[in-house]
Order: structure tokens, then C-alpha cells, then sequence
């Protein structure tokens, strides 16, 4: 990996996108120190201590939510847009049609979406932390919502353009650097709560072997695959013979990768700013008090959503039958099973079985802090889920410097 990065360094053109990627880093943490007009930050630093949920938000939005800035939000607007869109896909015909003949029209209704979702749950986030806001006018509160609307969209552009001109997927690297960003905060707790004696040392102890666990646990199952062989049919030519040749289709783990359980993460927001709206109302009362993070049906449901978006991001990114008609077309099978239609069931058979295990997996690390929480009476908000997405977007990126490497050399080597 640190050979790989060190290579790329070298390089003009990937250096380029490396430098253009931490700017935009640079941007992403500028926008998280300055503030929204109107808000005393005291009093959201204290319901973040109160409430686990919020912790965990300001750990993803890297400490934005706790200064209480224009990038507050983090970028879950934008992810609920996706969400929704790609449902959309599936639902609608139409939709469908046009996602595979116009691209650009579905991102261009994304970002729109974006801004409506950014709107909504701005109002709802103005209106759960009153207490906070020094004016609570009118004019005040337009001014509140319009910064936090303008900040989420200004994320969005800022992972567009490192999508385009850097490395690596733009919105879960902003994720993953508001989450590194904290990282330093988290050390500090660990080390305070280890002055309370043994017990708490043992603790400590205890998350950071957990931890590295974690880590390689995810390294394991991101890089592990199911290699299915494929036999491809001898063809003679006159006198030469050409195929016959013996490869393997791989099918990941976890091809989804964090995009999961970044989904997961963003839905799970959105109840609570739709309680904001009813904060009287039994309904929106019931949503606070069952939606909490160390809460049993937010954690099963979370686990729920996972699962969910495992499947679905997977049935969207891989297609057992278009895999088999091109295996078909190329004069290739699986041993002992028939081409066409058999073959697309047995690769779908082999894909449910270990997309399960993948998103099982999945869903237990997401839930490990509440776990862990329970057990050690340990707060930890950049548990599981954090790790996932750090862990998890570095080895995507690192696989994508080496193909853009890779690309190079390959046409080095034509020219």
C-alpha cells in the first residue's frame, strides 16, 4: 500500500489528483469551523453530551455539528437523494430508462433532490435545537436554515469535484476525513477515561484490541472473494486450436463495500428531523425516545437497513444474467452447469449466499459500540460504523490509485 502511494507520488498526473484531494480536504475543514449566525455553541456541545446520537452525527460531520457550521448537516441530504433516486430506479420504469440513456439527467435530479432534503431537514434541525438559537425570529431562522442548506449543497459540489479531478469516490472520502478528523478527540477521552483506575485501563484495553480486530476483520472480508471457475470451449481454426483456457469469476464478500451502512446511517437521520416538526405530538415524542443510539429498535432496525442495502447495492452493481449471456457469448460455462439461464441461477445462488455473510457481518460491526457500550459503560461513538467507513474507504481508494497506476502504465506501453 505505502509502495503504491509512494509510486503515485511520483507520478505528475496522480500527484495532481492527491494534491487536489487533500485542497479539498483543506475546504472541507475550513467550512467546519465557521459558524452559523445566531447559535451558541455551548449549548449544542451540551446536548451532544446528553444525547449519543448526536455524538455520533458530530463524529461523522467532524466536529461541524458541535461548532454548529455551515457543514453541520455533513452531506446525509445528498446520501438520502441517492437513496431515493435508486429506489426510483427500481420502481419506475421510466426512471430506469432514463438512467441508462441519460446519466447526467439522474445526478442533475439528485442534486435537486438534494437541496429539498438539505431544505427539510435544515427547518427540522432549527426547530429540535431551539435552545440553542439566540434569535429565534423569523429572519433569524431563514437565515439558519438558508446557511445549513448552502453548506450541505457546497459539500456536494466539493465531492463532485474530488469524484472528478482527485482520487477516490468524493462523498465517502468527506466522510472519512470528518471522521479522521476526530479521531484525536476520541484519544483524549480514552486517555481521561483511563485515569478513573484499573477497571477503566482494562477498558480501554480491551476497545483498543477490539479495534484492530475490527480492523482486520474488515480488511479480510473487503479483500475476500468467492472465485467461481469457468471453463471456456476449445475452437479450431484449420489447424490451430484457440480457447480452452481455464479462469475464475469473482464474486466479493462484500461488493457493496460501506455504501450500506453510510445509507443506513443517513435514513436513520431523517425520522428524527421529521419529529422536529411534532415535538408535541405522541408520534414525534415516541420517534426522540425510541430512535436514541444506544435504543434496541434503533439498533435492530439499523442492523435491518444494512442487510437491506447490502442486497440491493449489490443487485444493482452485479447481474448474474448479463454475466451469463456474456459467458455465453464468449464460448464460456461453469463446469457441470449449463449455459444461459442455469448458469445465471447458480451465480445468483452463490451471490445470496455470500452477499448474507457480507452484510451479516455488515451489520454486527455497525452495532458493536452499543455492545460494547452496554458491556463497559465505555462511551464510544467512532466505534464499528466508523471504522467500517474509515477502514473501508481507505482500501477503495488504494484500489483505485492502483488501477489509475495501472491505466498508466498500460498506455505508457501502447504509445
Amino acid at each position: 500500500m505505502l509502495g503504491t502511494l509512494k509510486n503515485a507520488l511520483q507520478t505528475p498526473d496522480t500527484r495532481k489528483k492527491i494534491l487536489f484531494t487533500l485542497m479539498m480536504f483543506l475546504v472541507f475543514r475550513i467550512g467546519s469551523h465557521i459558524p452559523v449566525p445566531g447559535i451558541d455553541s455551548s449549548v449544542i456541545a451540551e446536548l451532544i453530551n446528553k444525547a449519543k446520537l448526536l455524538g455520533f452525527f458530530d463524529i461523522i460531520s467532524g466536529g461541524a455539528f458541535r461548532n454548529f457550521s455551515i457543514f453541520a448537516m455533513s452531506i446525509t441530504p445528498y446520501i438520502n437523494a441517492s437513496i431515493i433516486m435508486q429506489l426510483m430506479t427500481v420502481i419506475s420504469p421510466r426512471i430506469e430508462a432514463l438512467a441508462k440513456d441519460d446519466r447526467k439527467k439522474i445526478v442533475e435530479y439528485t442534486r435537486y433532490l438534494t437541496v429539498v432534503l438539505g431544505f427539510i431537514q435544515a427547518i427540522g434541525i432549527s426547530l429540535s435545537l431551539r435552545r440553542a438559537i439566540t434569535d429565534t425570529s423569523t429572519l433569524s431562522l431563514f437565515v439558519i436554515v438558508i446557511s445549513l442548506t448552502a453548506g450541505t449543497a457546497c459539500l456536494m459540489w466539493i465531492g463532485e469535484l474530488i469524484t472528478e479531478k482527485g482520487i477516490g469516490n468524493g462523498i465517502s472520502l468527506i466522510i472519512f476525513a470528518g471522521i479522521v478528523s476526530r479521531i484525536p478527540h476520541g484519544i483524549m477521552y480514552l486517555y481521561e477515561y483511563s485515569k478513573g483506575g484499573a477497571l477503566q485501563i482494562l477498558s480501554v484495553i480491551g476497545f483498543l484490541v477490539l479495534a484492530y480486530l475490527i480492523i482486520m476483520a474488515v480488511v479480510a472480508v473487503q479483500q475476500g472473494e468467492r472465485r467461481v471457475p469457468i471453463q471456456y470451449a476449445k475452437r479450431v481454426v484449420g489447424r490451430k486450436v484457440y480457447g480452452g483456457q481455464s479462469t475464475h469469476l469473482p464474486i466479493k464478500v462484500n461488493s457493496a463495500g460501506v455504501i450500506p451502512v453510510i445509507f443506513a446511517m443517513s435514513l436513520l437521520i431523517f425520522p428524527g428531523t421529521l419529529a422536529a416538526f411534532f415535538p408535541d405530538s405522541p408520534a414525534g415524542q415516541w420517534v426522540t425516545s425510541h430512535f436514541s443510539f444506544n435504543n434496541l429498535l434503533y439498533n435492530v432496525v439499523y442492523a435491518i437497513l444494512i442487510i437491506f442495502f447490502t442486497y440491493f447495492y449489490s443487485s444493482i452493481t452485479f447481474n448474474p444474467i448479463d454475466v451469463a449471456d456474456n459467458l455465453r457469448k464468449n464460448g464460456g460455462f461453469v463446469p457441470g452447469i449449463r449455459p444461459g439461464r442455469p448458469t445465471a441461477e447458480y451465480i445468483m445462488k452463490v451471490m445470496n449466499r455470500i452477499t448474507l455473510f457480507g452484510a451479516i457481518f455488515l451489520a454486527l460491526i455497525a452495532v458493536m459500540p452499543t455492545l460494547l457500550t452496554s458491556a463497559t459503560g465505555l462511551e464510544v461513538y467512532f466505534g464499528g460504523t466508523s471504522l467500517l467507513i474509515v477502514v473501508g474507504v481507505a482500501l477503495d481508494t488504494m484500489k483505485q490509485l492502483e488501477s489509475n497506476m495501472l491505466m498508466r502504465n498500460y498506455k505508457g506501453f501502447m504509445k
